[in-house]
């Protein structure tokens, strides 16, 4: 049996070494530039590096025709025999990791100049379109009505660089990935781990560091890339000894057991290490340490390893690391990785910067907080050493990304910061050299955004996504102990399953399912976990409230919750000096509002009017809602679903959208107002942009990410009906999607409130504000409750 064992497993290695040299000549670019090709299609290697860029309109940045620069011209793909293989090899060479679709027919616009690639067939390993097969540069029967584009996958490949991302320079042949290995096996069981031996990768396996000369700049860097703000101090006798003592195990001479059965010295050893704690057991492995790299000098600004000068161990050296061992270092998590909670409320991360509209922990829009308003910080100049700054203040490690180009959604305020030039060691972006800028300097188009290194917390290990057609889709199942399990759906909405597609590392959720019976594919029946209720801020399930005992109403597996998910999001804002600048009071004839009574935008009161006399006090406003993320808002319900109103002529595509309501010092509802929305469409959009939805003949509903939907004073329903309200000082709030209809990247920015005053004739608004806008304190010193998100009168 062994034999026959040992023979397929010598056939296999040699099928292996025979296969993977074939594997390396099809991915490696100088070899595929050797393969012999067809006479009609060959591929086309370049000794210029050829550019590619995604153009046209309308479309996002992740999504475009594609054009090549090659000898000095730019240049299109002609959609002939165009598949999602050649997509996926454009889209890694931009910087995406995968594809999600391609378009034909000039779909982006037709483009102007050479059409340069034509009948383009790639295999998918190729690192650049040149190395694709084609008819040669130049050659085409096409017009520019078949230019091809593409629908890129909207996650960077981690490390890329180009002229909208700014990362590392490192050489990918040194090191490309470190890793802490815990030495003491209680630890190896604790997530993160935050101590252990220094070890990159290193052929098919790790390598050790050599500490001769190891600084605690040295240590700085590492923390920072594996996620870690801080470091530090280790214990170097521990490691001393534990050396010893491994030293000692290996040259200690075997001995078995006796043929009499006595038990060896040896077998004693095994006995007692048997009888002691595991928990306090260490791991003394026999193996030898390879030490890959000899020394580092590390000036400690770095962001990744490989930045750092390195001397790597010559093949044939006598000695590896003469008098040292390996590098140990230590490392501090911030308080959202902290275990010890004692510890965590000591640790505070900075109140005056945050991430706003990252689909991830660890990353967002970058901002900042001055005169306790929120602002943003301008892209000219910024680089990865003030990203880090950013990302280290807030408890995370060294930035991974520092993206440009208003990738991480918008702003709506204020700009305060330009050219940024942080040397990296700032404990804050405040204490960098920075230019206070002009409305002519920068818009939010420049807004600047991190992309944080953060510590691994195999939180994705404990749940999955089964039965879906995509890996973003699917019935949740989630690990409870050693048990795998579905999840009661019963109050499943918007904010759990973002908590759930935030942890499968998907992104936002765009939908919450509380039918799955369509994706039953999965042989799991037992329900595992109900009454789940998160915040929506989580890092898993498990952090959410929920039962402790299984009890769910529905506990069929058809009933179990879903999500579907997306790696981007809309974000509605209002323009809240708008709803300030256009307040004013309307007394409205009774006759003339029979349309808004149908649809309830009256108060209570006015069903006892005698109609048609008399009137209705109004308090109106403008409201402009602009779509300040990453993907489209459209409505929830699909068109076959939305409801006629014959008296206005519209569609009502969500039930309510808007809640307008009046509140005391109290912070009890006086007075109130809701809108269905009558029409979501594009009035306008920003400079570039496009509109996308019209109402106009059945068409689309939704706001475009750029766009804004404005509903004017003068309509029907855009009002608070204040007939019944005493004159006074309120608080005015409107509130965007109020019920999470439609998932959105930031809720926290939905509601926007004012000041107000009611003299009975008059009214005032003043320090109109989105909900989000102004610090703690400010917003403490504005009202003296917290507000209410609900429509019900107190």
């Amino acid at each position: 049996m062994d034999k026959s064992r040992r023979g397929l497993q010598l056939a296999f290695s040699l099928l292996f070494g025979l296969w993977l040299p074939c594997c390396l000549t099809q991915t490696t670019p100088s070899n595929a530039a050797t393969v012999t090709p067809t006479p009609s299609l060959t591929p086309q290697p370049q000794s210029e590096q050829i550019k590619v860029r995604l153009s046209g309109y309308p479309r996002k940045h992740n999504e475009g025709r594609v054009e090549l620069f090659y000898k000095g011209e730019w240049g299109t793909i002609c959609d002939d025999d165009f598949s999602i293989t050649n997509a996926n090899v454009l889209c890694r060479q931009l910087g995406f990791v995968s594809a999600t679709g391609w378009t034909h027919s000039a779909k982006y616009g037709k483009g102007q100049g050479k059409i340069w690639l034509d009948n383009v067939l790639c295999n998918g390993g190729e690192k650049s379109i040149e190395f694709c097969k084609s008819r040669g540069w130049g050659n085409s029967d096409c017009t520019h009505d078949e230019d091809a584009g593409v629908v890129c996958k909207d996650e960077r490949i981690p490390g890329f660089m180009d002229s909208n991302v700014i990362d590392a320079h490192v050489d990918e042949n040194k090191v490309e990935e470190v890793r802490l290995r815990p030495v003491v096996a209680t630890a190896k069981k604790k997530l993160p781990i935050t101590e252990g031996v220094v070890e990159v990768k290193y052929k098919d396996g790790w390598a050790q560091i050599c500490d001769a000369g190891w600084t605690i700049k040295n240590t700085h860097v590492v923390c920072g890339m594996l996620g870690f703000p801080h470091e530090r101090k280790v214990n170097k006798n521990f490691y001393k000894r534990l050396k010893k003592r491994a030293a000692e195990k290996v040259s200690r001479p075997k001995v078995n057991v006796s043929a009499g059965g006595r038990q060896t010295p040896k077998a004693k050893a095994n006995s007692k290490s048997k009888q002691s704690s595991p928990g306090k057991r260490l791991y003394l492995e026999r193996q030898k340490n390879i030490f890959h790299i000899h020394s580092v000098a590390c000036t400690g600004t770095e962001v990744h390893l490989a930045a750092c000068p390195l001397e790597f161990n010559k093949p044939n050296a006598t000695s590896s690391c003469q008098g040292g061992m390996a590098a140990v270092v230590s490392c501090m998590p911030g308080p959202l990785f902290m275990q010890n909670s004692g510890l965590k409320k000591k640790l505070k991360t900075s109140s005056n910067v945050r991430l706003k509209g990252g689909a991830r922990l660890g990353e967002g829009r970058v901002e900042v907080l001055k005169d306790n308003e929120w602002g943003t910080v301008c892209d000219d100049r910024w680089n990865l050493q003030s990203a880090s700054v950013v990302c280290r203040e807030l408890g995370f490690g060294s930035a991974k990304e520092a993206l440009t180009g208003a990738r991480m959604g918008q702003g709506m305020g204020p700009i305060y910061m330009n050219e940024v030039k942080c040397l990296g060691q700032e404990k804050s972006i405040w204490n960098c050299p920075f230019k206070n800028i002009t409305s002519e300097d920068c818009q939010h188009v420049e807004d600047a955004a991190v992309r944080c290194n953060i510590p691994y917390m195999g939180l994705e290990n404990s749940i999955r996504i089964v039965g879906g057609r995509s890996n973003y889709e699917g019935r949740v199942e989630v690990q409870v102990g050693s048990k795998w399990g579905t999840v009661c759906s019963t109050g499943w909405t918007t904010k759990e399953a973002m908590v759930a597609c935030r942890q499968l590392g998907l992104g936002y959720s765009m939908h919450a399912i509380t039918e799955t019976w369509y994706w039953d594919s999965s042989n799991v029946t037992e329900m595992v976990m109900s009454g789940v209720k998160c915040t929506g801020n989580e890092m898993s399930l498990s952090q959410c409230q929920h039962h402790k005992t299984v009890n769910c109403q529905k506990a069929g597996a058809k009933f179990s919750a879903g999500v579907i998910c997306s790696e981007t999001a809309s974000d509605l804002v209002l323009n809240a000096s708008l709803v300030q600048e256009t307040v004013y009071i309307e007394d409205r004839p009774l006759h003339m509002l029979y349309c808004a009574a149908e649809e309830d935008c009256l108060s209570k009161s006015a069903a006892k009017a005698n109609w048609p006399y008399g009137h209705r006090r109004l308090l109106r406003f403008s409201s402009q809602i602009h779509n300040i993320g990453r993907a489209d808002f459209k409505p929830k319900a699909g068109r076959h679903s939305w409801v006629w109103h014959a008296c206005h002529g519209h569609y009502h595509s969500m039930n309510i959208f808007t809640h307008y309501d009046l509140l005391n010092a109290n912070g009890t509802k006086v007075a109130e107002g809701h809108k269905a929305s009558f029409c979501l469409e594009d009035s306008d959009c920003q400079e570039g942009v496009s509109k996308r939805y019209e109402c106009a003949n059945f068409g689309d509903q939704g706001i475009t990410v750029g766009c804004w939907d404005l509903y004017r004073h003068d309509i029907d329903c855009q009002w608070i009906d204040i007939t019944d309200v005493k004159p006074g000082n309120y608080i005015m709030q409107i509130v965007i999607n109020p019920n999470h209809e439609v998932a959105e990247s930031d809720f926290t920015n939905n509601a926007m409130k004012c000041n107000c005053k009611y003299d009975g004739h008059r009214i005032w608004f003043h320090n109109c504000h989105v909900g989000d806008a102004f610090s703690e304190e400010a917003e403490r010193r504005f009202e003296k409750y917290p507000g209410q998100l609900n429509n019900q009168i107190s």
